[in-house]
């Protein structure tokens, strides 16, 4: 326990006026100079002998305790040392209050080897530990990560002197070992405190609630608030403590609950006990007194009203299973009439604003965008104003992936973000903005976020790095995906980037890996690789200099656009280098370069490429075999292909579409409607849904060989397999069939691509070829696997084909 040559982990604070030195005397405010210490004030006395000749003994005692803080605080931890060796030898009178403002600077600190080593003189000295400095004790040691010689001291306690330490030792470890997430020394605690009776405060069961937080333990939480509800009744503090437990482990509903149980609790009159110190902490004033709940525990089954229901705060029946509570119904003058606005109600809405602003963002992370505009309104009702935080949660509610794909709703939503931002506008924060370039990058809609880039210029919202890591996914490259770039696209390119990094470089902002990834990305897309190469170098230049790695995922980047350029040559020059500088390569990588090998024919490199992923611990996945099927593809060697998709079958890759698709296209080429059959087959029976291009392969494959009916069959039967097991368009099919199949407004086409665009281009491709289908006169049915070309192409599969067993 005390090691021969501890090595000193403390603070330098050199200049630093401690707490409860110069008592009387003026605080020095931040960026002051201790004119005090500079001046020789706190010098040392030269003996300890005259020190207690000219003062006191007691008064003596408390000068040393303060001159060894003094040198501590001075980073001069020999006369420290030095001085608490003399005071030890110096008095046999001393007591633990002698020690007390030197172990409050080891628990400040923290400092826990000088805390040991004063425990050490204390216990030559025989001087047994009292409340505070066991406390103080305790907090210095877990501060400084030592939670088995502060359990050791928890157990010494007792053990020796008999005394059991106050739960505030307890609380102040286990809040360690929630800090540290260290459930072994939580239920060693415990199991101390229950062998010796300790009992539990409500600052314990708070301490509690991290703990399961800590342990993503849902359930253990319900059952603390249920135990704690036994002995207490809730405040709004430990009301506080629960809503965040429950919004960390996503449980929003009892979340929820427990806020509407906290604002109708605050409607009552429980602000009252609320105070806020000078630091702005808030505590509670009540007596900590057991005074059992007059409610049961369960905070689940909380549900708001809907919008027309004029209940304040927006809930019926408060506990919907366990709880029987009626419900509240107070109007906007009754909570002014109860002075939450009042000075008095100042720290209650702290309170407030916070656990509503966890709640909300709770609601962004299960996209749940109902329930935050409704909390939003109820915190208008009250009068809590929301904080940038809490607005920041709402927006991305409301453009939560989930919300934008649903139909019809995508660019309401983006409206109603966008609305919100202008009403915020006196918050100078960059987060909920790029929330919606973020959403507007996802939705494809670059002109919204030149539009929202604007504002922020207007209301000089100052960006950050995340800002322009969204700028160059949306504005980089000028073509659409599948595109190449030309000659004017590139210009447009390059001039787009240039301004990007101008404003980068007016605020004061360097490229990140991912801004600097994305730029890479647009200019590959562009088919730019002289520009691609020269970022490449500038990128090389800036992190190394900052001695910061690039990183393989940019790298794999500039190769993935170098083998898609057609460049082999400079793409196989730059994987060499990566292998001879020791980049750390991957996965991706090794797949870039076979589908380099597929471009140069050169399968015994391809081979040679699988074996080096395998030696380093990489198994060929997906995307691997892809690339490795198109060399045999290129030689339209269609049974060698098909026996690489069922050898990576059989290792248990997950095809994908684009894989499928990889096959499709070349039995296209060399119309083998053979092949295609037996793929499209196989497809559905490996679930994989048809894109635009699946749809587009088979239907012209069709076309060529003149079977045109079969072509629009085909065509009819793949559209709707591409939205066949969509639940929410099944529900909605006949809305759909009326309004956008067999509608005959000659703008219905439009309508389809302003209903469904952006990210669900599948929707709008399938919705457009069943229209074009039923205008062409094939009736609707939404049996497709009931159609004779499905079944034909079922029955083949089968007579002709073995699959190969996952």
């Amino acid at each position: 326990m005390w090691p021969p040559n501890p090595r000193p982990f403390y603070k330098i604070c050199r200049g630093k006026v401690h707490p409860w030195s110069f008592k009387g005397s003026k605080s020095i405010k931040q960026g002051q100079t201790n004119v005090f210490c500079e001046a020789g004030f706190c010098r040392r006395i030269a003996t300890f002998g005259d020190c207690f000749s000219e003062f006191g003994e007691e008064s003596s005692r408390k000068s040393i305790q303060k001159q060894i803080v003094d040198a501590l605080y001075l980073d001069d931890r020999g006369r420290a040392s030095t001085m608490l060796s003399e005071l030890g030898r110096a008095n046999n009178g001393l007591r633990a209050d002698d020690f007390v403002d030197i172990l409050r600077y080891c628990a400040t600190s923290p400092d826990p080897l000088f805390a040991m080593e004063t425990w050490k003189i204390m216990e030559e000295k025989e001087i047994g530990l009292d409340n505070i400095s066991s406390l103080l004790m305790t907090r210095a040691l877990c501060k400084g990560g030592h939670l088995d010689e502060a359990f050791s001291l928890i157990n010494f306690i007792g053990e020796k002197h008999g005394m059991n330490p106050s739960l505030d030792v307890y609380n102040s470890f286990l809040e360690a070992c929630s800090k540290v997430r260290s459930l072994i020394h939580a239920n060693k605690c415990l199991d101390l405190m229950v062998q010796r009776m300790s009992g539990k405060n409500e600052v314990t069961y708070m301490q509690l609630l991290k703990l399961a937080v800590c342990q993503r333990n849902l359930s253990a939480v319900h059952e603390i608030w249920k135990d704690f509800t036994k002995l207490y009744s809730p405040s709004i503090l430990s009301l506080q403590n629960l809503i965040q437990s429950f919004t960390r482990l996503g449980d929003v509903n009892s979340a929820c609950g427990t806020l509407q149980y906290m604002v109708s609790l605050t409607l009552q009159g429980g602000y009252t006990s609320i105070r806020s110190t000078d630091g702005g902490r808030l505590y509670s004033s009540r007596l900590d007194i057991p005074i059992p709940s007059n409610v049961k525990s369960s905070l689940q089954g909380f549900c708001l009203k809907e919008k027309n229901e004029q209940f304040f705060p927006l809930m019926a029946d408060v506990y919907a299973n366990n709880i029987e509570q009626s419900t509240i119904s107070i109007s906007r003058n009754e909570v002014q009439c109860v002075g939450l606005n009042q000075t008095k109600g100042v720290p209650t809405m702290k309170v407030l604003k916070s656990s509503f602003g966890d709640v909300i963002h709770a609601c962004a992370q299960t996209q749940n965008y109902r329930l935050a505009e409704q909390l939003m309104l109820q915190m208008q009702n009250l009068g809590v104003q929301p904080s940038s935080h809490t607005y920041d949660g709402f927006v991305r509610a409301v453009v939560s992936e989930r919300a934008l794909s649903m139909a019809c709703s995508r660019n309401l939503e983006l409206d109603l973000a966008e609305a919100l931002l202008d009403q915020i506008s006196y918050y100078h924060d960059s987060h909920p903005y790029n929330d919606f370039l973020k959403a507007c990058d996802a939705m494809d809609k670059p002109e919204r976020a030149v539009r929202m880039w604007a504002t922020m210029k207007r209301l000089k919202i100052q960006p950050d790095i995340r800002t322009y890591e969204l700028m160059f996914s949306l504005f980089g490259n000028v073509n659409a995906p599948y595109e190449d770039g030309n000659m004017l696209s590139q210009v447009d390119c390059a001039k787009r980037i240039n301004a990007i990094e101008m404003d980068m470089r007016r605020n004061g902002i360097q490229h990140s890996h991912l801004s600097m990834k994305n730029l890479l990305k647009a200019l590959g897309a562009e088919g730019m690789t002289r520009e691609l190469i020269h970022y490449l170098r500038m990128a090389e230049d800036l992190f190394c200099g900052s001695n910061t790695y690039l990183g393989t995922p940019i790298y794999n980047a500039v190769l993935h656009s170098l083998v898609e350029a057609g460049e082999s040559h400079l793409a196989i020059e730059m994987f060499k280098n990566m292998k001879s500088s020791g980049c750390r390569l991957n996965a991706a990588t090794y797949t870039t370069m076979i589908d380099c090998c597929s471009t140069i024919q050169c399968y015994k490199s391809a081979s040679a490429l699988v074996s080096l992923m395998l030696r380093d611990g990489f198994d060929p996945e997906t995307a691997t075999y892809t690339a490795l099927i198109k060399i045999p593809l290129e030689d339209g060697n269609f049974d060698e292909a098909v026996n690489l998709l069922h050898r990576g079958i059989s290792k248990g890759i997950q095809p994908d579409v684009l894989l499928y698709n990889t096959i499709l296209r070349k039995a296209w080429e060399r119309e083998r409607i053979d092949v295609i059959e037996l793929i499209v087959e196989q497809m559905h029976r490996d679930k994989i849904k048809p894109d635009s291009a699946t749809c587009s392969v088979v239907f012209s494959t069709y076309v060529q060989r003149g079977y045109h009916d079969t072509a629009m069959e085909a065509l009819q039967i793949l559209s709707m397999r591409m939205i066949g097991e969509d639940d929410e368009f099944q529900e909605k099919r006949a809305e759909y069939e009326d309004d956008f199949i067999l509608s005959e407004d000659p703008e219905t086409h439009l309508r389809i691509l302003e209903y469904f665009g952006g990210p669900e281009e599948n929707i709008v491709v399938a919705l457009l070829n069943l229209r074009w289908c039923a205008i062409a006169g094939l009736p609707i049915s939404w049996c497709p696997n009931e159609s004779l070309w499905a079944r034909r192409l079922s029955s083949n599969y089968d007579s002709t084909f073995r699959r190969i067993p996952r």
